[in-house]
């Protein structure tokens, strides 16, 4: 997966087409992510000691990873995304319209094997 928490997605299908918005969790079992204000649905809660009055609870819900797209930066879109090592020999996240490296995390550490040294 290269999509992980703390990236902001662009949401391609459904309801929420359009939306730009920051990944809250990521679930690899299940290939899901649950997006920020994406996919909302409401929980009715019966009153209770707690909750003396019940009511709706809005709450996210998982979307399929195959729905969103990384959104680049630098194109102001999402965008496909793909991973190469950098000359530093650590392997990145970059975008495959701009060819620039995602800012953030690394997908690996460095290693000496893939570093290129002139």
């Amino acid at each position: 997966m290269n999509i992980r928490k703390d990236d902001t997605v662009q949401v391609i299908t459904g309801d929420d087409r359009g939306t730009t918005s920051r990944v809250l969790r990521v679930l690899p079992k299940e290939g899901k992510i649950v997006v920020e204000g994406v996919n909302r649905v409401y929980k009715h809660l019966k009153p209770n000691r707690r909750n003396s009055q019940g009511g709706r609870l809005s709450k996210e819900m998982p979307v399929n990873i195959s729905n969103v797209l990384l959104f680049c930066p630098t194109c102001r879109r999402g965008t496909r995304t793909g991973r190469r090592y950098v000359a530093d020999g650590r392997k990145a996240r970059f975008c495959k319209k701009c060819l620039n490296e995602y800012p953030g995390k690394t997908v690996s550490k460095a290693r000496a094997t893939y570093a290129q040294t002139k």
